[in-house]
């Protein structure tokens, strides 16, 4: 992955903003050496608001896609649509990256089993690792320094 090459990254929505959707590209633009494209389009204008128009257009973002990031935050205000995008995901063999409610433990819903290929709880760190190995099998070996003094 360099600047030429970013990963190519879809984040679950429904055709709006959400405080989630914001915070997510939040912490992949905090990420050092990390370049992604977003290939999702929340605030796209369809020509209908049809289930179809909908799911067409989703089709299309996600086509270009190679890892999705699915915000759990959808399962309870949007179900369907979040349902959907994960089935589609796995349809065209996409890896799925799933964040809980921003505050919230991870938590999978029973439904969601089989749907998702790995859940990361909110940290900027945790989620890009995921994305980068899901994505295209890159293995990040970062360790944590902690520098302290005895006194």
């Amino acid at each position: 992955m360099t600047q030429r090459d970013p990963i190519r990254v879809f984040v679950t929505h429904a055709f709006e903003e959400s405080e989630d959707y914001a915070r997510a590209f939040e912490y992949l633009e905090s990420a050092r050496n990390f370049y992604y494209r977003n290939c999702s389009a929340a605030d796209v204008q369809l020509p209908s608001n049809t289930q179809e128009a909908l799911h067409e257009e989703l089709r299309r973002q996600m086509n270009l896609a190679e890892v999705v990031i699915a915000l759990a935050s959808l399962y309870s205000s949007q179900r369907a649509l979040l349902l959907f995008e994960l089935n589609f995901a796995k349809a065209c063999d996409k890896p799925v990256v799933l964040l809980p409610p921003f505050g919230h433990e991870p938590l999978e819903p029973k439904v969601l089993e089989g749907l998702v290929d790995e859940s990361v709880p909110w940290d900027e760190r945790a989620l890009v690792d995921a994305v980068r190995r899901q994505a295209r099998h890159e293995e990040t070996t970062r360790w944590d320094t902690i520098e302290f003094k005895l006194d």
